[in-house]
């Protein structure tokens, strides 16, 4: 089978995905490390769109790769960036991303804890090895736009995330952001 779509970089639309999801603030409740500052930017601004993604998936996995375009809104939970909720893949499995538009990271924690995070900006290509869960997070003022590619057999693994957490958060401080020690992580140590 062959496949071909295209990528309107003007506009960084995707043509001819299978999937298109759009999570709302309320949803990611718990992947957040003060939940009642969620209630309280609900409370404030509403069930706000933090990140979306359009997505070509090959359901039948075996040798090909599943890939997509994902929007993640600029944004704050308190002092914490809006961000995607992170995942493990099922199966040994890399991931690549490349920056379209706007500013961030991403964040990886190795399942044995370590941390290591890589700045996202047009045109930059960060690789995730296997083995490391990951989380997209957008520093920048305006959206942040990234292309996406991972074998279509990994699988997403995001409960444990949303139990766990990562070990940094990525927090604004005087204007930047900076890592800090996830105090929840800490409470459930290791994955």
């Amino acid at each position: 089978m062959t496949f071909a779509t295209k990528i309107d970089m003007v506009k960084l639309l995707m043509e001819n995905y299978t999937n298109h999801k759009v999570v709302k603030l309320s949803s990611l409740r718990e992947y957040f490390s003060e939940p009642e500052k969620v209630d309280e930017t609900l409370r404030e601004k509403g069930d706000v769109v933090v990140y979306e993604y359009f997505e070509k998936i090959f359901e039948n996995g075996g040798g090909h790769l599943n890939f997509g375009l994902t929007i993640l809104y600029p944004g704050k939970v308190g002092r914490e960036y809006f961000m995607t909720r992170g995942h493990f893949h099922e199966k040994q499995a890399a991931e690549i991303y490349v920056g379209l538009e706007g500013e961030g990271l991403i964040l990886m924690q190795s399942e044995d804890g370590r941390v290591e995070w890589q700045p996202l900006e047009l045109n930059r290509v960060v690789y995730v090895p296997p083995g490391w869960g990951h989380r997209t997070i957008n520093t920048g003022q305006g959206k942040l736009v990234l292309f996406f590619a991972y074998p279509s057999d990994a699988g997403h693994d995001y409960e444990i995330v949303r139990v766990k957490g990562f070990a940094k958060l990525v927090l604004e401080e005087e204007g930047r952001f900076v890592l800090k020690d996830n105090p929840r992580y800490v409470a459930a140590r290791g994955f």
